[in-house]
C-alpha cells in the first residue's frame, strides 16, 4: 500500500468513527393547530314581563257579564257583596254559575216584569175569598176603596207589572181593608221576587238562622225584592249548601226543583231498578202538604217497602231516614247507603223529571229544559 493510499484510508476511517458517534436526530410530526374557538353571538338581554295582576271580585264579575248590562258597576258590586256576607269565594266558576242564573231568571232586572200580573192576583184573591166563605159583593165594595196612593185597590190591581209593586199592594191591603190582616197578613201571591227571583219562604228561613247583613226598609220581602238583597239570597240558594255533585248543572236543576232533588232523583231511579216499581224521579221521596213531611206512603215509600227484607229495615227506619231528604244528612243515613251498595253502577245523581205550570209561566217549562238553558249559558261565560 502506498502512503497516499494508507492515508486515504485513515481519513475515511476517521470519518467513519465521527458518524457512529453522532446522535440520531428525531424529526417530529408538526401538531395541528387547534380550530379557532366558535363565536357564539350574543343573544339580546330578556325582557321580563310581570304577571298581570290577579283581577279583583269586582273586575271579575265586571269581565263576566253580559255585554248589555246596564250599570255593570253596580251589579258587580252587589255580587261581589253577596260572595263576602256568605264567605263565599267569587272564583270563576261560581260567578258564572250566578251570572248564568240572574240572565234566566230575570235578564239582569232587578225587580222584573212579571207578564199577566193582574189576572195572577185577581185569581188568587177570588180563591182568598171563597177559602173564607166571603160574599163577592164585599171584595168588589173592598176593592172599590181608595188605596194610600189615591186610586182604588182595583185599578191598582190593573196596574201591576212587578213582583214590588204586587208587595206593595197587599201590605196597603191589609191595613186597611176590613179583615185585610186575617186575609192576607203572610200571604202573596207572587211567591218569588228580585234578580234571581228567590222563593219568599227560603229567604224567611235562611235569614232566621243566617240573617240579613244588608239593611232594608219594610218587610223581609222588600229586601228580597232589591237587587243587593234578591242577590244575597240567591246566592245563598245556589251554593250556600254542600253537595256531593260532580257537575254544577245539578245544583241548577236544584235551584228550580229544589235543593238536593237531583240526588234524590237518582235515588228514585236506583229504588226502582231494585223494586221493579216505576217511580217518577221527581226528587220528593215523600209526600208534603205546606213544606211538613206526610206520614203517608209516598211511591217512593212503597217501593222501599217492598225492599224491606232486602234493606233489613223497618217502616220506621225507612220513614225517619227518608225525613232527611232535604239536607245532606240523607247522604249519610243507613238507607242511602244500602241502596248505593246494592246499585253500584248507577248514577248518583240526575236531573228530576218536573214540569212547571202556574199561571205566572207563559210556556212549557221543564226542569231539564231549564238546566238546559242555564247550563249554555254557564259555560259560554267560562269561556271568557
Amino acid at each position: 500500500m502506498t502512503i497516499g493510499q494508507l492515508l486515504l484510508a485513515v481519513v475515511f476511517a476517521l470519518v467513519l468513527a465521527g458518524c457512529a458517534n453522532e446522535p440520531l436526530k428525531v424529526v417530529e410530526k408538526p401538531v395541528p393547530k387547534p380550530p379557532p374557538p366558535s363565536v357564539t353571538p350574543k343573544k339580546p338581554p330578556v325582557k321580563v314581563v310581570p304577571l298581570p295582576k290577579p283581577l279583583t271580585g269586582p273586575e271579575l264579575v265586571g269581565s263576566l257579564l253580559p255585554p248589555f248590562v246596564q250599570d255593570k258597576s253596580g251589579w258587580a258590586a252587589d255580587i261581589v257583596a253577596a260572595f263576602d256576607a256568605l264567605n263565599i269565594p267569587p272564583t270563576k266558576g261560581n260567578v258564572c254559575a250566578v251570572l248564568a242564573e240572574i240572565e234566566q231568571e230575570s235578564t239582569f232586572q232587578a225587580i222584573p216584569v212579571v207578564p199577566g200580573l193582574p189576572k195572577i192576583v185577581r185569581t188568587e184573591l177570588e180563591a182568598r175569598w171563597d177559602s173564607y166563605g166571603i160574599p163577592w159583593w164585599i171584595m168588589d165594595r173592598s176593592l172599590a176603596m181608595r188605596s194610600p196612593t189615591g186610586q182604588t185597590y182595583s185599578a191598582r190591581i190593573d196596574a201591576l207589572r212587578t213582583e214590588n209593586d204586587v208587595n206593595d199592594l197587599y201590605e196597603d191591603m191589609i191595613s186597611e181593608i176590613p179583615m185585610g190582616k186575617k186575609l192576607f197578613a203572610d200571604y202573596n201571591p207572587v211567591r218569588t221576587g228580585g234578580p234571581m227571583q228567590v222563593n219568599a219562604s227560603f229567604a224567611k228561613s235562611y235569614a232566621a238562622k243566617r240573617g240579613n247583613p244588608f239593611a232594608y226598609d219594610g218587610s223581609l220581602r222588600n229586601a228580597l225584592f232589591s237587587r243587593k238583597g234578591g242577590l244575597y239570597f240567591g246566592v245563598a240558594y245556589l251554593l250556600d249548601y254542600p253537595a256531593s255533585y260532580e257537575s254544577m248543572s245539578f245544583r241548577f236543576a236544584d235551584y228550580h226543583a229544589g235543593r238536593y232533588s237531583s240526588r234524590n232523583a237518582a235515588f228514585q231511579k236506583a229504588v226502582s231498578a231494585l223494586s221493579g216499581i216505576p217511580l217518577k224521579a221527581d226528587g220528593d221521596l215523600l209526600s208534603y202538604e205546606d213544606g211538613v213531611a206526610l206520614d203517608d206512603d209516598s211511591q217512593t215509600l212503597r217501593a222501599l217497602l217492598a225492599l224491606a227484607p232486602r234493606l233489613k229495615m223497618d217502616r220506621a227506619g225507612i220513614f225517619r231516614n227518608l225525613k232527611l231528604e232535604k239536607s245532606y244528612a240523607f247522604e249519610r243515613s243507613p238507607l242511602y247507603a244500602k241502596v248505593c251498595a246494592l246499585t253500584p253502577s248507577m248514577p248518583r245523581a240526575q236531573v228530576p223529571e218536573i214540569e212547571v205550570r202556574g199561571l205566572k209561566f207563559t210556556q212549557r217549562l221543564t226542569t231539564g229544559l231549564y238546566v238546559n238553558r242555564v247550563d249554555s249559558r254557564y259555560r259560554n261565560c267560562l269561556k271568557k
